[in-house]
Protein backbone atom coordinates (compact mmCIF):
# COMPACT_ATOMS: atom_id res chain seq x y z
CA UNK A 1 0.00 0.00 0.00
CA UNK A 2 1.11 3.67 -0.77
CA UNK A 3 2.08 5.68 1.80
CA UNK A 4 0.20 8.87 2.45
CA UNK A 5 2.45 11.67 0.89
CA UNK A 6 3.70 9.53 -1.98
CA UNK A 7 0.05 8.96 -3.27
CA UNK A 8 -0.95 12.43 -2.53
CA UNK A 9 2.23 13.13 -4.68
CA UNK A 10 0.91 10.93 -7.39
CA UNK A 11 -1.78 11.94 -7.69
CA UNK A 12 -1.05 15.86 -7.55
CA UNK A 13 1.12 15.85 -10.25
CA UNK A 14 -1.04 12.65 -12.60
CA UNK A 15 -3.17 16.45 -12.73
CA UNK A 16 -6.22 15.35 -9.98
CA UNK A 17 -6.06 18.58 -8.03
CA UNK A 18 -8.49 20.85 -9.81
CA UNK A 19 -10.90 19.57 -7.69
CA UNK A 20 -10.29 19.37 -3.38
CA UNK A 21 -12.88 16.16 -2.91
CA UNK A 22 -11.90 13.96 -5.28
CA UNK A 23 -7.82 14.12 -4.49
CA UNK A 24 -8.96 13.61 -1.11
CA UNK A 25 -10.91 10.76 -1.24
CA UNK A 26 -8.10 8.73 -3.24
CA UNK A 27 -5.92 9.83 -1.25
CA UNK A 28 -7.96 8.35 1.90
CA UNK A 29 -8.48 5.09 0.17
CA UNK A 30 -4.51 4.88 0.66
CA UNK A 31 -4.74 4.88 4.66
CA UNK A 32 -4.28 8.24 5.42
CA UNK A 33 -6.58 9.99 8.35
CA UNK A 34 -9.08 12.57 6.71
CA UNK A 35 -6.41 15.13 8.99
CA UNK A 36 -3.46 14.17 8.24
CA UNK A 37 -4.73 14.23 4.49
CA UNK A 38 -5.69 17.71 4.81
CA UNK A 39 -2.99 19.24 5.87
CA UNK A 40 -0.73 17.31 2.90
CA UNK A 41 -3.27 18.71 0.56
CA UNK A 42 -3.58 22.33 2.15
CA UNK A 43 1.02 21.41 1.76
CA UNK A 44 0.99 20.64 -1.75
CA UNK A 45 -1.46 22.61 -3.27
CA UNK A 46 -1.64 26.19 -3.83
CA UNK A 47 -4.69 26.39 -1.97
CA UNK A 48 -6.80 29.57 -0.65
CA UNK A 49 -9.24 29.00 1.74
CA UNK A 50 -10.94 32.39 1.52
CA UNK A 51 -13.23 34.09 4.83
CA UNK A 52 -15.26 36.95 3.35
CA UNK A 53 -16.53 39.22 6.16
CA UNK A 54 -19.17 41.66 4.34
CA UNK A 55 -22.73 42.70 5.69
CA UNK A 56 -24.26 43.86 2.28
CA UNK A 57 -25.71 40.74 0.11
CA UNK A 58 -24.81 42.61 -3.08
CA UNK A 59 -21.61 42.81 -2.46
CA UNK A 60 -21.12 39.64 -1.35
CA UNK A 61 -22.47 38.10 -4.75
CA UNK A 62 -20.14 40.37 -6.52
CA UNK A 63 -16.71 39.04 -4.58
CA UNK A 64 -17.90 35.93 -4.71
CA UNK A 65 -18.94 36.11 -8.87
CA UNK A 66 -15.35 38.30 -9.63
CA UNK A 67 -13.14 35.47 -7.57
CA UNK A 68 -15.29 32.66 -9.39
CA UNK A 69 -14.50 34.38 -12.58
CA UNK A 70 -11.03 34.70 -11.67
CA UNK A 71 -10.22 31.37 -11.16
CA UNK A 72 -10.55 30.15 -7.59
CA UNK A 73 -12.39 27.03 -7.12
CA UNK A 74 -12.11 26.43 -3.55
CA UNK A 75 -15.62 27.12 -1.23
CA UNK A 76 -15.41 30.51 -0.14
CA UNK A 77 -16.82 30.89 3.30
CA UNK A 78 -18.86 34.01 4.19
CA UNK A 79 -19.14 35.81 7.70
CA UNK A 80 -21.81 38.72 7.80
CA UNK A 81 -20.21 40.60 10.77
CA UNK A 82 -17.08 40.92 12.66
CA UNK A 83 -18.82 39.06 15.46
CA UNK A 84 -19.47 36.19 13.45
CA UNK A 85 -16.55 36.41 12.00
CA UNK A 86 -14.99 35.82 15.73
CA UNK A 87 -17.39 33.31 16.12
CA UNK A 88 -16.21 31.65 12.80
CA UNK A 89 -12.56 31.90 14.10
CA UNK A 90 -13.00 30.36 17.69
CA UNK A 91 -15.46 27.16 15.94
CA UNK A 92 -18.15 28.42 18.12
CA UNK A 93 -21.11 26.67 17.52
CA UNK A 94 -22.18 25.50 13.76
CA UNK A 95 -18.67 26.33 13.13
CA UNK A 96 -16.80 23.84 15.22
CA UNK A 97 -17.25 21.65 12.65
CA UNK A 98 -14.01 22.53 10.36
CA UNK A 99 -14.83 19.50 7.80
CA UNK A 100 -17.44 22.53 6.46
CA UNK A 101 -15.79 25.43 8.11
CA UNK A 102 -12.24 25.31 7.84
CA UNK A 103 -9.85 27.91 8.68
CA UNK A 104 -9.09 30.33 6.22
CA UNK A 105 -5.65 31.01 4.77
CA UNK A 106 -6.66 34.01 4.03
CA UNK A 107 -8.84 37.40 5.38
CA UNK A 108 -10.81 39.78 3.32
CA UNK A 109 -12.78 41.81 5.53
CA UNK A 110 -15.07 45.59 5.01
CA UNK A 111 -14.61 47.57 7.40
CA UNK A 112 -17.57 49.44 8.03
CA UNK A 113 -20.20 47.03 9.38
CA UNK A 114 -22.66 46.87 12.54
CA UNK A 115 -22.27 43.98 15.06
CA UNK A 116 -18.27 43.95 14.91
CA UNK A 117 -16.41 45.88 12.41
CA UNK A 118 -13.47 45.35 10.38
CA UNK A 119 -11.32 47.17 13.07
CA UNK A 120 -12.55 44.49 15.79
CA UNK A 121 -12.05 41.24 13.08
CA UNK A 122 -7.82 43.16 12.74
CA UNK A 123 -7.70 43.66 16.52
CA UNK A 124 -8.85 39.89 16.98
CA UNK A 125 -6.52 38.15 15.01
CA UNK A 126 -3.06 39.77 15.62
CA UNK A 127 -3.99 39.32 19.58
CA UNK A 128 -3.85 35.36 18.67
CA UNK A 129 -0.03 33.69 18.40
CA UNK A 130 -2.15 31.33 15.66
CA UNK A 131 -4.25 34.04 13.93
CA UNK A 132 -1.79 36.64 13.53
CA UNK A 133 0.03 35.30 10.56
CA UNK A 134 -3.02 35.20 9.02
CA UNK A 135 -2.95 37.82 5.87
CA UNK A 136 -6.21 40.40 6.23
CA UNK A 137 -7.04 42.45 2.98
CA UNK A 138 -9.27 45.57 3.77
CA UNK A 139 -12.09 46.06 1.04
CA UNK A 140 -13.69 48.85 2.14
CA UNK A 141 -15.85 51.79 -0.20
CA UNK A 142 -13.92 54.19 2.54
CA UNK A 143 -11.22 56.17 1.32
CA UNK A 144 -10.68 58.15 4.35
CA UNK A 145 -6.76 58.01 5.12
CA UNK A 146 -7.72 57.39 9.06
CA UNK A 147 -9.24 54.07 7.93
CA UNK A 148 -6.37 53.36 5.97
CA UNK A 149 -3.77 54.54 8.45
CA UNK A 150 -5.62 52.29 11.34
CA UNK A 151 -5.82 49.63 9.12
CA UNK A 152 -2.24 49.15 8.29
CA UNK A 153 -1.58 50.00 12.24
CA UNK A 154 -3.85 46.89 12.98
CA UNK A 155 -1.79 44.56 11.05
CA UNK A 156 -3.78 44.28 7.66
CA UNK A 157 -2.04 43.13 4.85
CA UNK A 158 -3.34 45.59 2.28
CA UNK A 159 -5.62 47.75 1.85
CA UNK A 160 -8.17 48.04 -1.31
CA UNK A 161 -10.71 50.59 -2.48
CA UNK A 162 -14.09 48.52 -2.88
CA UNK A 163 -15.38 50.17 -6.23
CA UNK A 164 -19.26 50.20 -7.05
CA UNK A 165 -18.79 49.13 -11.00
CA UNK A 166 -18.58 44.98 -10.69
CA UNK A 167 -16.07 44.94 -13.92
CA UNK A 168 -13.81 46.81 -11.65
CA UNK A 169 -14.10 45.07 -8.75
CA UNK A 170 -13.32 42.21 -11.17
CA UNK A 171 -10.18 43.56 -12.02
CA UNK A 172 -9.40 44.39 -8.71
CA UNK A 173 -9.82 40.78 -7.48
CA UNK A 174 -7.94 39.43 -10.36
CA UNK A 175 -4.76 41.02 -9.33
CA UNK A 176 -5.44 40.16 -5.76
CA UNK A 177 -5.92 36.43 -6.56
CA UNK A 178 -3.06 36.17 -8.84
CA UNK A 179 -0.91 37.85 -6.06
CA UNK A 180 -1.48 35.54 -3.79
CA UNK A 181 -1.29 32.32 -5.86
CA UNK A 182 2.21 33.14 -5.85
CA UNK A 183 2.72 34.30 -2.83
CA UNK A 184 4.38 31.55 0.01
CA UNK A 185 1.91 32.16 3.35
CA UNK A 186 2.53 29.75 6.46
CA UNK A 187 0.77 26.49 6.58
CA UNK A 188 -1.77 25.80 8.59
CA UNK A 189 -4.12 22.88 9.44
CA UNK A 190 -8.16 23.18 9.38
CA UNK A 191 -8.65 24.31 13.11
CA UNK A 192 -6.63 27.29 12.28
CA UNK A 193 -3.50 25.80 14.03
CA UNK A 194 0.08 26.54 12.63
CA UNK A 195 2.57 23.62 11.29
CA UNK A 196 4.94 22.61 13.70
CA UNK A 197 8.46 24.20 11.87
CA UNK A 198 12.20 24.36 13.37
CA UNK A 199 14.40 27.30 12.27
CA UNK A 200 17.27 25.28 13.24
CA UNK A 201 19.91 25.81 11.23
CA UNK A 202 18.47 28.60 9.05
CA UNK A 203 18.85 32.07 8.59
CA UNK A 204 15.91 33.02 11.64
CA UNK A 205 17.49 30.62 13.77
CA UNK A 206 18.38 33.87 15.85
CA UNK A 207 15.46 34.66 16.68
CA UNK A 208 14.24 31.68 18.01
CA UNK A 209 10.51 29.76 17.78
CA UNK A 210 8.18 32.18 15.99
CA UNK A 211 5.29 32.53 18.25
Amino acid sequence: MLNCQTALLRLYYAGHAASGIPVMLRVLSSGCTAIQCLLLYNMHKRYLQILVIEDQEADRFMIDRALRRNGLQEEIQFAFSGEEAIAYFEGQGKYADRTLYPFPTIVLTDLKMPHGDGFSVLEYLKSKPESKIIPVLVLSASADRDDVKRSYAMGASCYLRKPADIEELGRILKLFYDFWMECEIPVIDTAGKQVQTSSQGKLGERFGPVE
